[in-house]
C-alpha cells in the first residue's frame, strides 16, 4: 500500500479581488470636486495623444457610476470618440434634450488632435475637464487644447500617474 501523506496546508492563496475604481475615495472626492461647479453636460477631454484609446470613457463611466450612488438619479454616458462631423449635431441635440430633461450628461470625448469636433462639443459643454495622464501625454499639447477649447470652458484638470483600469461592464454600483 502505497503511503499517502496529508497536506497540512493549502497552496491556494485567495487574494481580494481588485477594488472597483468607484469605490475608490480619490475617485469619490473627485467626484465631488467636480459637483462642487454646476454643470449639466461634462466633458471629459484627453490632454492630447498617448494614452489608452479608452481613456475618456474610462473615465466618464467611472464618475457617472459614482454620481448614480451618490445622486440615486440616472447619469448618461455618451461616447463621443468616435462622431465625426457628419453626425456633430445629431449629437449635440441629443445631449440638449437630455439636460432639458433634468438628466446630466458626461461626454467621452477623444483628442483635438485625434478629431476635430473635440473643440465644438467640448464648447457646447457646461463644463469640462482635462485629462492628463503623466510622462505619456505632452505638456505642450495639453496645453494647446486648453488653448484651443478656451480656458474659461474648464473647470479643472485630472493628472493620473497611470491609466486608470477599464471598468467592469459587469459589475453595477
Amino acid at each position: 500500500m502505497a503511503n499517502v501523506k496529508r497536506a497540512t496546508s493549502t497552496a491556494l492563496v485567495r487574494a481580494d479581488p481588485p477594488k472597483e475604481p468607484w469605490r475608490d475615495v480619490d475617485w469619490q472626492n473627485l467626484w465631488l470636486a467636480l459637483r462642487a461647479r454646476s454643470w449639466t453636460s461634462l466633458a471629459i477631454v484627453p490632454g492630447g495623444v498617448g494614452g489608452p484609446a479608452d481613456l475618456p470613457l474610462t473615465i466618464a463611466v467611472t464618475l457617472a457610476r459614482i454620481g448614480i450612488m451618490h445622486l440615486g438619479a440616472q447619469i448618461h454616458v455618451a461616447d463621443a470618440t468616435q462622431i465625426s462631423l457628419a453626425h456633430l449635431e445629431q449629437f449635440v441635440e441629443e445631449v440638449r434634450r437630455l439636460n432639458s430633461d433634468g438628466d446630466l450628461v458626461i461626454m467621452a470625448l477623444p483628442t483635438v488632435k485625434e478629431n476635430p469636433i473635440t473643440v465644438s462639443l467640448a464648447r457646447t459643454a457646461s463644463a469640462s475637464v482635462l485629462c492628463v495622464l503623466l510622462n505619456q501625454m505632452s505638456s505642450s499639447e495639453s496645453k494647446r487644447t486648453v488653448e484651443r477649447i478656451g480656458q474659461a470652458s474648464f473647470i479643472g484638470s485630472i493628472v493620473f500617474h497611470t491609466p486608470p483600469p477599464p471598468v467592469s461592464k459587469e459589475a453595477s454600483p
